[in-house]
This record gives C-alpha cells, structure tokens and sequence, in this order.
C-alpha cells in the first residue's frame, strides 16, 4: 500500500515539474515570437498632378529590400487605405513620390495619430511636393518643394557618416538626378546629405542646400530624401542601401 502511494506521489511530482517546464517553455517562446514580430510597412504612392514615371521601379525595389531584409511591403495608392484602423499594422508609412493634395481631413488625422504614435514615416523625391498646405505634413517632412532644373549630373556631400542611410556612401557622391529646390525648409531635422551647387545647373540655396534629413517629430521617426527621380535609381546599389538605412530607421527597432 506503500509502495503503491510512493509510486503515486512521484508519478505526481513528475507531472508537476513537467507541466511546469512546458509552461515556462511557451511563455518564452511567446515572449520570443513577440519581440520578433515580423515588421511590416505601407507604400502610398497616390498622385493628384505630376505623375513619376519612376513609382513601379521604387516599389518593386523597397518589396525587393522586405524580402531580403525581413519586413512587409504593402502598396496602395487608395487614401481610403490612411485610417487608423489599417494603419495599426504597420510601423512604418512611406510616402513615394505622391503630388497635390491627396488626403481628406479625417485621412490627415489618422496619419497623424501614426505618427504620434511612435511610427514612423520616409518620404521619397516628391513627397515633398505632397499636401503643400498642411502645416504640420511640412514640420513632419522638413520641406516644401520649390522647383528644380532638368536632371543632371552634379556632386553630393555626405555630412553625416554615422546615420544607417549614408554610412555606406563616399564623403563625395556622384550621380544624375532631378535636383530640388525647397521654399521652406525646416531648420530643426539632421541633414545627411547635401549637394555641392558649384556642380550643376539650377540650384538656389548656396552653401546650404539639403537633400537627405531625418528627425524626431510629434512622438515618432522621420527621413525623407529627395532623390529618386528616375526609375534608374531603383537598380543603383548605393541609392537602394540609402533607402534601405531611411526605412530601418523609420520602422525602429
């Protein structure tokens, strides 16, 4: 009688530990799942004006960079796509080369709260040239597009070799594209690139003139270049690792 109790209480015992390592194992395993949980990021590439020839290139190129870097890519060029609902799921928005005025007032609100949030946004060539008239789109992506000459060749000055978007660039950076000019800039982002005017035609800011920033704004994490014009540049190694460094840091860690 014993033995059969003795037999019992260790099967019992056996059970218990068993069933206790079982459960430490999967809350690990959860916690781990979690903290790993793949990335995902929203392509908005809608224009209302100028269309760039370039927009299937840049997302074909930033879906290239989801597959090999472990991250999401959606695409829309829908508005309806910007509410709060949808944008739950992603942790980074980037806004290709949309022109005019593309969202409605409870669309502008919604990508606000994303951002406010601790999301984050990349902006490309001309978003910049995207809801002129909204105050806070302007602070958020640090410029108002202003024009520009017709695409050349001309020198780029990396300033920043610290940032994940130019720490794989030269000090001096050669390449053809459509140039910018901004009528406001905001002074408080970090600017990572800068073109030498001295090297083309058309440019209107002297010594100082940004193309490649990014900041902290409103809670979450923002980068914009104004590169990208051409569908050339989506199969230029050093540009895709440029907007490859831009969208890791927008997403976060």
């Amino acid at each position: 009688m014993n033995h059969l109790f003795s037999i019992k209480k260790s099967f019992l015992f056996s059970f218990i530990v068993l069933t206790s390592c079982f459960l430490v194992s999967f809350h690990i395993n959860k916690e781990h799942t979690v903290s790993y949980k793949i990335k995902k990021v929203l392509i908005f590439s809608k224009t209302n004006g100028f269309r760039h020839e370039s927009i299937p290139a840049g997302i074909a190129a930033i879906k290239k960079l989801g597959q090999e870097n472990h991250f999401i890519v959606d695409a829309t060029e829908d508005s309806l796509a910007i509410n709060s609902k949808n944008l739950k799921q992603y942790q980074a928005i980037i806004f290709l080369s949309p022109t005019g005025h593309v969202l409605d007032e409870s669309q502008k609100l919604a990508l606000q709260k994303f951002i406010q949030n601790g999301n984050g946004f990349v902006g490309i060539h001309s978003a910049t040239n995207c809801e002129p008239d909204w105050s806070w789109y302007t602070e958020m992506i640090g410029g108002i597009f202003d024009g520009h000459p017709e695409p050349q060749n001309a020198k780029l000055i990396v300033v920043d070799h610290e940032h994940p978007s130019t720490k794989h660039l030269p000090a001096i950076w050669e390449r053809k594209d459509e140039w910018y000019n901004f009528k406001y800039s905001n002074s408080n982002v970090n600017v990572l690139i800068k073109i030498d005017e001295s090297s083309y035609k058309g440019g209107k800011h002297g010594d100082n003139h940004p193309l490649a920033w990014y900041h902290e704004y409103d809670g979450g994490r923002v980068f914009y270049t104004a590169l990208g014009h051409t569908a050339e540049s989506y199969n230029d190694p050093l540009f895709v690792q440029h907007l490859l460094g831009g969208i890791t840091y927008a997403i976060g860690k």
